[in-house]
């Protein structure tokens, strides 16, 4: 036998250096802060346990952090064998999504604070431990970002697809069908797909168990990936093929079964035997754990932890980067609760009229103050409602996802919806968002835009960054949802003249009731 033989083969690898156990100031420094992000941002934290406790959708929240907590125990063995080498580039990272968390605070943007509390709670680790104990539990902490509540704005896609998926089966299968928006309706009856409907609890379950079971069954990224692509296809397909047995099973039994609260029990059985399926076949091409080949030169031996005294300055340079920003928004709120009472200012307009024309009412939250007026042109009559809020941290937002032009028992149906301009330049919004509305035989065209310190805006994003940039500046975020409506009959161009009428004649009394109204 050789030397090189002997040397790979018959001598022992010598053991590599254990690294020194963590002093118990040092574990107490670590402990404190990984809980920190927790304790400086709770108001955060309480949010999504709030919308997991009122939403069934987000239910899975309550076990994202049991399963980290889990999937870190389970690589223990290998973190003892990683020094502490805290990473100060982390910090810079983590500077940002506290910047990230503040901009969504004054704008009211709640998924996106909501998504930077879960990225410092994954980049805390990162800074404090370092990259290689990072490394060893990335997806745990990732994994992290499941427990933010979103996904409400897939709602209105997926209804479509569903819509669409069971109408063209209903046909497939020879069954008369007559689709109108969302509405299907059959000889036996007539069926809704609502927001229920949607299937986005079932993707999002579904992608939150792919990516847990990839991890855990697989090795290659490619079959890590293949995964969660089937987890987000199937549920989408499957909610489909739902929602066409249900309608199939009430129509063949004469609207006697499939139909309440039984149809939501049948698409849980049936959502649950397909991911049942989906992850047997994914089982087909499990991988194991691999263990480490033997003969194999060990690596060099990893380098000596950090010390307490450079563990305490990462955890202090830590703290400043976590509690500057609510310390930042405690000071501006502090300038905002000081700010006078809101005052409304009557809109004077020619022609009003003592009773309205139609009695649609938007389904908004309740403002700090409003106006509903309306008025008869020589064209026909014109209606303008307008909502102040002064957006607080708790209170009712002006610009939310809450917000609807229909209440969910409304006889009002709310058909489409798109951007207008206007090219009114000073005189009035640039743009508007035009939505048609329909109760039996009436048709009503509304648009409707925002006005934020004195700024006209129809986008709702844009409408964002002029409340931060106003609370940046003021401490205060004010602002006006406008609402100009009109009946027709067929032509809805006959109510877009009205409107545009009344804007030209009415655009510096408006403008001053928007500006002076809601002044700070």
């Amino acid at each position: 036998m050789s030397a090189i033989d002997f040397l790979s083969h018959g001598a022992p690898a010598p053991a590599p250096r254990q690294p020194r156990a963590a002093a118990p100031g040092t574990a107490l420094i670590v402990l404190l802060i990984l809980l920190l992000p927790l304790a400086a941002y709770w108001h955060t934290a309480a949010s999504i346990v709030a919308i997991w406790e009122r939403s069934d959708t987000y239910a899975h929240g309550y076990v994202i952090l049991p399963i980290t907590l889990w999937l870190v125990w389970r690589r223990r063995d290998a973190l003892r064998q990683m020094p502490l080498q805290p990473c100060w580039p982390a910090l810079a990272a983590l500077a940002l999504c506290g910047a990230a968390w503040l901009a969504g605070e004054l704008g009211g943007v709640q998924v996106v604070s909501q998504y930077a509390l879960a990225a410092m709670l994954a980049l805390t680790p990162l800074a404090l431990l370092g990259l290689r104990m990072a490394r060893v539990i990335a997806f745990p902490l990732l994994f992290l970002l499941f427990g933010v509540p979103v996904g409400e704005n897939l709602i209105a896609p997926l209804v479509q697809i569903t819509a669409g998926f069971t109408v063209e089966a209903l046909r497939w299968t020879g069954v008369p069908v007559l689709r109108e928006g969302n509405h299907i309706s059959l000889p036996s009856g007539d069926w809704s797909v609502v927001e229920a409907c949607s299937g986005l609890r079932y993707l999002i379950s579904s992608v939150t168990l792919g990516c847990l079971y990839a991890y855990l069954s697989y090795r290659s990224w490619r079959r890590r990936a293949l995964l969660v692509l089937a987890a987000v296809l199937v549920p989408v397909l499957a909610n489909g093929l739902r929602a066409y047995m249900i309608i199939m099973i009430g129509h063949l039994s004469g609207m006697a079964l499939a139909v309440g609260v039984d149809h939501l029990i049948y698409g849980w059985v049936f959502f649950g035997l397909v991911m049942l399926l989906l992850f047997r076949i994914g089982n087909i091409w499990r991988e194991d754990e691999e263990a480490p080949a033997a003969g194999v030169t060990r690596s060099a031996p990893p380098p000596a932890p950090a010390s307490t005294a450079t563990v305490a300055g990462a955890a202090l340079t830590i703290a400043a980067s976590l509690l500057v920003w609510p310390a930042y928004l405690y000071r501006l709120e502090q300038a905002g609760a000081a700010l006078p009472p809101l005052e409304l200012e009557r809109f004077h307009a020619r022609a009003p009229m003592a009773l309205g024309f139609t009695d649609w009412t938007p389904d908004y939250q309740a403002p700090s103050g409003s106006l509903r007026q309306f008025y008869a042109l020589p064209a026909g009559p014109v209606g303008l409602t307008l909502m102040y809020y002064r957006d607080q941290r708790d209170g009712p937002k002006l610009i939310s996802s809450g917000h609807h032009l229909t209440m969910a028992d409304s006889p009002w149906r709310e058909g489409a919806s798109v951007d207008r301009a206007l090219g009114q330049g000073a005189d009035g919004p640039p743009a508007v968002r035009e939505t048609t509305l329909r109760k039996g035989q009436q048709s009503l065209l509304v648009w409707r835009w925002y006005a934020i310190d004195g700024q006209p805006t129809a986008s709702d994003y844009v409408g964002k960054m002029l409340q931060s940039k106003q609370k940046m500046m003021t401490g205060g975020s004010n602002g006006v949802v406008v609402m100009l409506f009109s009946p027709y009959d067929d032509d809805p161009e006959v109510a877009r003249a009205r409107m545009t009428q009344f804007l030209q004649g009415n655009a510096a009394s408006l403008r001053a009731t928007l500006t002076g109204g809601h002044r700070p």
